[in-house]
């Protein structure tokens, strides 16, 4: 009867059993009753102060713990975090170690002055040592293009096998400037590069140093420039570089040391 009287717009059977048990049982209100439950919207300003609170105080709060905090869904949460707040979350990277203040304060004061020595001086980079220690390994990988061929359209693409490093390899130490490399040699299988060693490269390097940058080593106005590795800021390289007067650019580790020659241009 109410299909005929309503047509596509007159309620199911079920719902009709619904309301007829309804009213039979002294119901007159055709409102829905009172039941507790989350409202229809989650996303409230209150909602997204109270998440972005959370996230503050603890960057590191899963969507879990946050939406159960909260009192809302795992997606309405992660909606706010992402739509609300554009939050996304990101793996931690890594860095060799967390700097201090002091030491950040440091590491800039130390550019700052070389860069200002650079723009008052011309020659300054033309006079820097530069040296460093690597890996050699024991084969020449073949670049991409070396290993590419002629092929046609039916034929099988060629396959190439990705190389792995070699256990064969050696360790080079070598210095340079702005022209070239000034002085180069392999580390002998067994050697450690200890405080000892390196001080007999530094005295090669200086003989390399007086045939090869001639005017440099008359005017005794090189400088070194090496990394904080233990060898290079042992005791025993401190005192050798003393003896020489071999000025060492200054890095956020190393103490000042420089030439009595050159030294009013780099004090404060």
């Amino acid at each position: 009867m109410i299909q005929q009287a309503f047509g596509d717009q007159s309620l199911s059977r079920a719902r009709v059993f619904q309301w007829h048990a309804r009213f039979k049982t002294g119901g007159t209100s055709v409102d829905d009753d009172e039941h507790t439950g989350r409202p229809t919207s989650c996303t409230t300003p209150e909602t997204v102060t109270r998440t972005q609170e959370l996230v503050r105080q603890d960057r590191r709060r899963t969507i879990h713990d946050i939406a159960e905090e909260v009192g809302t869904g795992y997606g309405t949460c992660q909606r706010v975090l992402t739509e609300e707040l554009g939050m996304h979350r990101v793996a931690a990277k890594f860095v060799p170690r967390i700097l201090t203040a002091d030491q950040k304060q440091q590491r800039v004061n130390v550019c700052t002055d070389l860069r200002q020595l650079a723009s008052d001086d011309e020659t300054f980079l033309s006079r820097v040592i530069t040296g460093d220690e690597s890996w050699v390994y024991g084969y020449d990988p073949e670049t991409k293009k070396q290993s590419s061929q002629w092929k046609n359209p039916t034929s099988p693409r060629p396959k190439k096998a990705r190389q792995v490093k070699s256990n064969v390899k050696s360790t080079i130490i070598a210095f340079f400037d702005v022209k070239r490399n000034v002085h180069k040699e392999f580390v002998p299988t067994g050697q450690n590069v200890n405080s000892g060693f390196y001080c007999d490269v530094l005295r090669r390097l200086r003989e390399n140093l007086r045939r090869r940058r001639p005017k440099l080593w008359r005017e005794q106005t090189w400088l070194l420039h090496h990394d904080n590795a233990p060898s290079h800021t042992s005791v025993l390289t401190q005192q050798y570089l003393a003896k020489n007067k071999i000025a060492v650019i200054p890095t956020h580790r190393t103490p000042l040391i420089w030439h009595p020659v050159t030294s009013s241009c780099f004090q404060k």
